[in-house]
């Protein structure tokens, strides 16, 4: 058996510590729903401040408040303010199964609102037997969004005649300009 990701929050803030609570990682039910994390469910937390990493379980707190609050002994590792990963995985029996996953990663802004939703694939092409790829969905769309005025025929032909294929400039695409992204194939 193979531990692999099967949801991840990458980025965000820490928002308390309470040590004398008993144990645990509380987080708002909101985003743990929109990554596929359950509670009582384990997960690893990587802190990008200090460079710890501890395992516990998660609990539900208040809807909406975007909490992140590491809880008895695993309040020692991390401070507000800081910045983790949580990172929720599973099992699988072979290698082959990593062809149906399609694991969650929510990133952050510093206010620990959903910036991006994004998924990993992993296929077998003709490159190798387990390529892998992050695949963007649309991303948020507002004032903090701007996009420009973009040739993206213009664009992608000079991609193309600097050497990259039909996919990778779609990667490209599909990370910086969002709203211009073809679907994406299979």
């Amino acid at each position: 058996m193979k531990k692999v990701v099967r949801a991840k929050l990458h980025g965000i803030k820490v928002t308390g510590a309470d040590l004398n609570y008993h144990g645990s990682i509380t987080l708002d039910p909101e985003i743990c729903e929109q990554a596929g994390i359950l509670p009582m469910e384990f997960v690893e937390i990587w802190n990008k401040d200090s460079g710890a990493r501890i395992s516990t379980y998660v609990i539900f707190g208040e809807p909406g408040s975007r909490c992140v609050v590491l809880n008895g002994a695993a309040a020692r590792t991390c401070q507000k303010g800081d910045t983790v990963i949580i990172c929720a995985t599973e099992y699988v029996m072979n290698s082959e199964d990593l062809y149906s996953l399609r694991p969650t990663v929510l990133t952050f802004t510093p206010e620990n609102e959903v910036d991006e939703v994004m998924h990993y694939e992993v296929a077998k092409t003709a490159q190798r037997d387990y390529d892998f790829r992050v695949v963007r969905d649309d991303r948020p769309r507002g004032a903090e969004r701007p996009l420009a005025r973009v040739d993206v025929d213009a664009l992608s032909a000079d991609l193309r005649s600097r050497g990259l294929d039909d996919r990778a400039i779609a990667d490209i695409l599909s990370c910086h300009l969002a709203d211009f992204a073809p679907a994406t194939q299979n």
